[in-house]
């Protein structure tokens, strides 16, 4: 498969799966944007799992690397959508809450990241 075509199946994979999400748990500006957090947490997490994973293959480690990390993970991953929601809160009068949000969410997808690379390298037998 080719790198470019991979890249595009994946984000289109990862785009649905955020837009699933953010179907289930729709934003109302000044309350917490769960759904936007949920995909950033656990695509934190995947991309810790799979940093290892992947690094371990051989043969079409590339491929699946731009599939996965870059395509699925990327497309379901929104770093926009988390800086537009926090300048919505804090716009609308909600700074700590909008401090809150960028605390949590940037501390707990560290954890994720590094929860799953943890993982990834206990299963690695690293």
């Amino acid at each position: 498969m080719s790198p470019w075509l991979a890249v595009a199946l994946g984000s289109a994979l990862g785009g649905v799966g955020r837009y699933g999400l953010s179907r289930l748990w729709p934003w109302v500006p000044g309350g917490w944007p769960t759904a936007t957090m949920t995909v950033n947490l656990l695509g934190s997490f995947a991309i810790g799992l799979l940093s290892v994973v992947l690094s371990a293959r051989a043969g079409g480690a590339e491929t699946a690397r731009l599939f996965w990390m870059t395509g699925v993970l990327g497309g379901f991953t929104t770093y926009s959508a988390f800086a537009l929601e926090t300048v919505t809160l804090a716009g609308a009068g909600e700074a700590m809450r909008a401090a809150a949000y960028v605390a949590v969410t940037v501390l707990a997808c560290l954890v994720a990241a590094f929860a799953g690379r943890a993982l990834g390298l206990m299963f690695a037998g690293d």
